[in-house]
Parts: C-alpha cells; sequence; structure tokens
C-alpha cells in the first residue's frame, strides 16, 4: 500500500511553507497584509493622491485668509504661485444669480474681474 502525503501548501506572498489550515493561503498577517497591499497599490496611489492635492488646495486657501475675517481677495496668479490646482475642488455652489462658487473642503473661491479671486471662508453649521 503506498501512503500519499499531501504536498505542503506555500504562501502565495512569500511562497514559504504553510503549517494549518488547508484552505489556508498566507502563512502570517504580515504576507497577508503585504499581498493585498500590493493588489490595491495602483488605485490607492490615484485616491492618495487625488487627497493629497485637496488638502495642499484647502491649506493654501486657509492661509490667504485671516483667522478674523470671512473672505479675501487675491490674485490667480498668487494661487497658481503657491500650487493651487483649480482642477481638483470637493464641491460648488451656484448663487441665485447664477455665478459659480468652487469649494474645497470649508474654503472656497469666486472669480472675480481681471484675474481676481475672491476666497471665502464657510459658515460653520
Amino acid at each position: 500500500m503506498i501512503i500519499q502525503s499531501n504536498p505542503t501548501k506555500q504562501c502565495i506572498a512569500c511562497e514559504k511553507s504553510i503549517k494549518g489550515r488547508t484552505d489556508k493561503r498566507f502563512c502570517n498577517d504580515y504576507c497577508r497584509n503585504s499581498y493585498n497591499n500590493q493588489l490595491k497599490a495602483p488605485s490607492n496611489n490615484l485616491v492618495r493622491n487625488i487627497n493629497h492635492t485637496l488638502s495642499k488646495n484647502r491649506r493654501i486657501l486657509e492661509s490667504l485668509i485671516q483667522e478674523s475675517e470671512q473672505m479675501a481677495r487675491v490674485k490667480k496668479d498668487k494661487l497658481i504661485q503657491l500650487g493651487y490646482r483649480f482642477r481638483y475642488n470637493t464641491h460648488q455652489y451656484i448663487n441665485p444669480k447664477g455665478s459659480v462658487y468652487y469649494y474645497c473642503y470649508d474654503f472656497g473661491y469666486i472669480f472675480l474681474e481681471k484675474e481676481w479671486c475672491l476666497i471665502i471662508r464657510a459658515e460653520q453649521e
């Protein structure tokens, strides 16, 4: 009689042999996390980069308004110089007159005449 031994399973992350349950795929939590992080890396990088840009935009707008003020007027070139990326905003508000306010979280701006912007701090709810 020939006795077949079960082939040892290997971790799909590091290829070490696995002991334990038959349906186990990883040798430890580190390998499991590492493997799953590598699978999600491309989509996580996109989200991480967008969140970083939104945070930077918010910091720029916040830095241009004094703490005691609700609004400030600045040139669009100043925002560009500080690294503001106009493509990235969290939401928009269109007032009854049809003017569009672009927001980055709780700070927003509206384009005025001759390359000027009015930066506003949203009211706390």
